[in-house]
């Protein structure tokens, strides 16, 4: 008996010593005069391997936070173990949409998460110091915060996606404080039109690789529909996938592994 429980034991320190490590750290703003907490998944072999990693950036959604993705989908250790990268979860504050506000100076998020971060990221962890080994992704406003850093950082990110994507923000000028960071319709009306993703890929930009992915059955599909239509009218290469959902988590817990791998697949083509 004693030596099955030591057994056990022995067993269960082996399969810790062989799974993805979840660190939190505190990184600070200089633009925003602010520290917040990232999550960063480090694979199992990352201690071992001599080979710099690639990483993905995943940002939360409206009302989440930095640890929002690991609590919801513990899974993302076992993907970056399969798909051999790190995954990095910043804090994009509550209702950022990940922009650096026109209207609000205290409120520069474009800048934290599109420069700030990965230059933290790759100061202290073993990264590849390129876009080529770098990818952004997020869900609901993480999915505009994703395909809006991605294009407007394109010398940072070589791919980039969405899932379920708030991608348009002009049909929402009620909804999620969105006016709070962009402005009021009537005095800064430009505002919604340039800080949407939708007309934002009409500005030429370094090739990306980017995935887009969204329910049929989400609030969201019109837009991110849209979206997908202007980008093959544009010639903008892209995967699209609609797929039976809604905007929930156990949507966005299935759809990470395709853009997991879009994303693995991108890095190994960039070697």
């Amino acid at each position: 008996m004693i030596r099955k429980i030591l057994f056990a034991i022995a067993l269960l320190f082996s399969l810790q010593s062989f799974a993805a490590t979840v660190d939190t750290v505190s990184i600070y703003s200089s633009a925003m005069k602010k520290a917040y907490k990232c999550v960063v998944i480090k694979p199992s072999s990352y201690k071992k391997r001599k080979e710099a990693f690639p990483v993905v950036y995943l940002l939360h959604g409206h009302g989440g936070w930095y640890a929002n993705w690991i609590i919801r989908v513990t899974e993302l250790k076992e993907h970056a173990d399969k798909y051999q990268l790190m995954i990095v979860c910043p804090d994009g504050g509550f209702n950022s949409w990940y922009l650096d506000s026109p209207v609000d100076s205290t409120v520069r998020f474009e800048t934290y998460v599109g420069k700030e971060i990965p230059d933290y990221i790759d100061a202290n962890y073993k990264t590849i110091k390129d876009r080529k080994g770098r990818a952004i992704t997020g869900l609901s406003m993480g999915g505009h915060g994703g395909l809006f850093l991605g294009f407007r950082h394109a010398e940072r990110f070589g791919a980039c996606g969405s899932m379920s994507g708030g991608v348009d923000l002009a049909p929402y000028k009620k909804n999620w404080q969105i006016s709070q960071k962009v402005g009021d319709t009537i005095l800064h009306a430009d505002n919604w039109k340039n800080y949407s993703v939708i007309n934002l890929i009409e500005k030429p930009t370094d090739s990306l690789a980017i995935i887009i992915d969204c329910g049929t059955e989400d609030f969201f599909f019109a837009v991110n529909n849209n979206l997908h239509q202007k980008m093959l009218k544009l010639k903008i290469p892209h995967e699209y996938i609609e797929r039976p959902g809604q905007h929930n988590w156990p949507y966005w817990k299935n759809a990470v592994q395709y853009q997991l791998l879009f994303f693995r697949n991108y890095f190994t083509a960039m070697k």
